[in-house]
């Protein structure tokens, strides 16, 4: 069975045009991955993503995850409770373009609609930033969480290009 799926690219040029969500509890944490461990990014794409059709990455070997998740390009980072896993995001430096991709943002299933999207977004944007990229860019769809493109919009991307693609 086919199925339509509109997809928006969106951008942010400046760390100024941020709308920042940092109003967060200290029982709340975000860190870098390091070392890289393939097994938390491998853990949270496939729970998160089991609600968003991400497959693309479930017939990926460990050399394959491990290959990633090492590439000096790609950095992780990890929202906690605690000591609880949350959330997530990859972040994707092309240095060639003087940009930054936000790979991957989200959530597990018990952390959602709690408001914690917007900051874990607005984390991820000023983490890119630190590079100083000409801007930062993202993709999301219509099989994303349902507030996933507002939670873009609200911190301040623009929508660059949109299209209609059929899975």
């Amino acid at each position: 069975m086919n199925k339509k799926v509109e997809r928006n690219y969106l951008e942010i040029s400046y760390l100024e045009d941020l709308n920042d969500s940092s109003n967060l509890s200290e029982r709340y944490s975000i860190n870098l991955v390091d070392p890289v461990d393939f097994q938390l990014n491998k853990f949270f794409y496939k729970n998160i993503g089991k609600s968003h059709h991400w497959v693309d990455r479930l017939v990926w070997s460990e050399k394959q995850w491990l290959e990633y998740v090492s590439d000096k390009k790609v950095k992780t980072y990890i929202l906690k409770e605690g000591d609880e896993l949350a959330g997530y995001f990859e972040l994707i430096f092309h240095t060639d373009k003087n940009e930054v991709e936000i790979a991957y943002l989200g959530l597990l299933e018990e952390y959602q609609n709690k408001k914690l999207g917007s900051y874990l977004l607005s984390a991820a944007i000023k983490n890119s930033f630190k590079e100083k990229p000409k801007r930062v860019w993202v993709h999301t769809c219509s099989l994303d969480h349902k507030n996933a493109l507002n939670n873009y919009i609200a911190r301040g991307m623009k929508v660059f290009k949109t299209e209609t693609v059929v899975i």
